[in-house]
């Protein structure tokens, strides 16, 4: 699950500062549909704490009580109610279900395993209220991107970010990609001029290719209603950078 690299909650925030179109379209889909709302890997709350300021009863479900203690200091700095729960997203009972429930920044493809995915997805089905949707995005897989993960450390200048404690971070990257498993496997350095490596995490990422996401989900008990390729709705295509997927019961 990659636990390693989400015990940084504070680091994590500055390094992906959240807002922006993927925040909009979630809160945009939740008032859409309405009702009680459920995150999966909800992190530090960067897109379920807006939903739930905007008036949802929310609840959020992740792995990391590093992360979900962040989320619920910055919950309460906001005054935004949230209910934050310790689980794993491939087997959860909340004895209750929801209108809305959605995975963001894929944070679904923690789950490697197909078995694991589709018991994801059964939680997932039997937490859904009649009439609910499940949204998720995950990436696109470029498959010549994939083969370029060769094992050099590279500098990610997009990540690098300012530390009110350390000053400027630098974020370096060395992937290499296990083809048969379809998973990228990461180590993350985090460095200052003064502290190299102060953080050193690995992160394995897994991809899922547009066929076998139908066929996972049906698997799940899940029907895709509608997969769109980025965050403006355009449609799915093979260049687009998102499996941005809608979800409802089959």
């Amino acid at each position: 699950m990659s636990d390693g690299f989400y015990s940084h909650a504070r680091l994590y925030d500055l390094m992906f500062p959240g807002g922006g179109p993927a925040v909009d379209f979630y809160r945009a889909s939740a008032d859409r549909q309405g009702g009680r709302v459920l995150e999966l890997g909800c992190g530090t709350g960067q897109k379920l704490i807006p939903i739930a300021a905007d008036g949802h009863p929310c609840a959020g479900l992740d792995f990391s009580a590093d992360m979900l203690a962040e989320a619920q200091r910055k919950a309460d700095e906001r005054g935004a109610a949230v209910e934050w729960i310790p689980g794993d997203m491939r087997a959860f009972d909340l004895g209750r279900t929801f209108d809305f429930v959605f995975i963001a920044a894929n944070s679904l493809l923690h789950l490697h395993a197909a078995e694991d995915l589709v018991s994801c997805f059964r939680s997932v089905r039997r937490h859904l209220a009649p009439g609910a949707r499940f949204v998720f995005d995950v990436f696109n897989p470029n498959v010549r991107l994939l083969a370029e993960a060769d094992g050099v450390r590279r500098t990610r200048e997009s990540l690098s970010f300012r530390d009110p404690d350390r000053g400027d971070v630098r974020v370096d990257v060395t992937e290499i990609y296990d083809a048969p498993a379809q998973v990228t496997r990461g180590t993350w350095h985090l460095s200052t001029d003064a502290e190299p490596d102060f953080v050193v995490a690995p992160l394995e990422i897994r991809s899922i290719f547009p066929q076998e996401l139908p066929l996972l989900l049906s698997l799940g008990g899940l029907r895709l209603v509608e997969r769109l390729g980025d965050w403006s709705g355009r449609p799915f295509a093979a260049d687009t950078p998102l499996q941005l997927c809608i979800c409802e019961s089959a």
